[in-house]
């Protein structure tokens, strides 16, 4: 397919785009102004694949003809590019192709992951710490960063409930794809009969909201302080640091108390209530895309199973593309990168349909 006049319009835009962050006005309107470096830095990028994508065309077109040299050695090292060039070119392709689709104005944000524990009792709370480490390792083998915004530890060492925040490069990019319910399979170490149990956990990833997406009006708040419970010490006893925060409109409700301070916990609270806010009027935009879609990118739906987890086989399924890996051990250390990269493809495929009735 011919993307030449796809990208001579990325290159008009990003032309429009440069003179616009030349101009001191724009930052005037701070959500004009991140918009505008948001749209800026993913034309560039798109742009820079394409770039590349024809340097890699060209030097094949060129390594090809050089390699019928009547010079052995010159011959001999053109072809010797020759099978890396081929490999590149595929690659890419399907790049510049993702690349070109109409963007996902959440990709390259920071995200918030809420993990709860669902059916299996003590078991599922297990589950939902290992799920967390998990994340907290895939995080570290991008370069990305992680913070607890909030945590109700279970008794046996696992989790009721955690927020995570991560940061970095692309953060929802790669992890919009674990929203959904989680089935883990395997023999709990107070199962005496060995028998196999079931328990599941839900996981909801919300892309983070910005203080421009969501203006919190006090006027819809109502803030509370309170002791925090749980582990803490003499300094949980005699302070309130605590904080609850209800949104009165919504009826949503978000309490943090991980930290010693007052102040940081009312922070951390209107943050999680501002993406929870945000990723509401996402959901209400999602509606727009198709149900395979909408189940693929996860849009923070918490009841659809979307994979299992079978220890006694070292098997991870993900239900909604077919994959199938005996590589459990390693998912669980953090490497998702084959899970996450097949999701991709598969939603590469379909937003490819919608946008241009091609079949990848």
């Amino acid at each position: 397919m011919d993307y030449s006049a796809l990208i001579a319009q990325r290159k008009h835009r990003f032309t429009e785009l440069e003179h616009a962050i030349g101009d001191p006005d724009l930052f005037a309107d701070p959500k004009r102004a991140t918009e505008t470096l948001r749209e800026h830095r993913r034309l560039k990028q798109t742009l820079e694949i394409a770039d590349r994508l024809e340097n890699a065309k060209r030097q094949l077109e060129e390594n090809i003809e050089l390699s019928k040299s009547d010079d052995p050695d010159f011959a001999e090292m053109a072809a010797a590019e020759i099978p890396q060039l081929e490999r590149e070119i595929p690659q890419l392709t399907s790049d510049l192709q993702y690349a070109l689709l109409p963007a996902d104005p959440n990709e390259d944000r920071d995200a918030l992951i809420e993990i709860r524990a669902g059916a299996g009792g003590d078991e599922a709370s297990l589950f939902a710490g290992e799920l967390l480490r998990s994340y907290q390792r895939y995080a570290e083998r991008r370069n990305w960063k992680t913070e607890h915004l909030e945590s109700s530890p279970s008794e046996v060492g696992g989790f009721k409930e955690v927020i995570l925040r991560v940061t970095g490069d692309e953060v929802f990019r790669y992890l919009k794809y674990e929203s959904g319910v989680h089935r883990v399979q395997r023999v709990p170490e107070t199962e005496a009969q060995g028998r196999v149990h079931t328990s599941t956990v839900t996981v909801a990833v919300l892309p983070e909201a910005e203080e421009v997406d969501v203006q919190l009006n006090p006027n819809d708040l109502r803030i509370e302080v309170c002791r925090s419970g749980g582990a803490g010490g003499q300094h949980v006893n005699r302070t309130e640091s605590a904080v609850q925060v209800f949104h009165l409109p919504t009826g949503l409700y978000v309490r943090c108390e991980d930290g010693r301070s007052q102040g940081k916990n009312k922070e951390k609270a209107l943050q999680i209530m501002r993406t929870k806010l945000y990723e509401m009027k996402q959901r209400e935009v999602s509606e727009q895309y198709s149900e395979h879609r909408r189940s693929l990118i996860g849009s923070g739906d918490r009841s659809e199973k979307i994979r299992t987890y079978n220890f006694p086989q070292s098997r991870i399924t993900d239900h909604r593309i077919g994959y199938t890996a005996h590589n459990l051990a390693a998912v669980m250390d953090g490497d998702l990168f084959d899970l996450t990269n097949s999701l991709q493809k598969e939603e590469m495929a379909e937003r490819l349909a919608e946008a241009t009735g091609i079949k990848v």
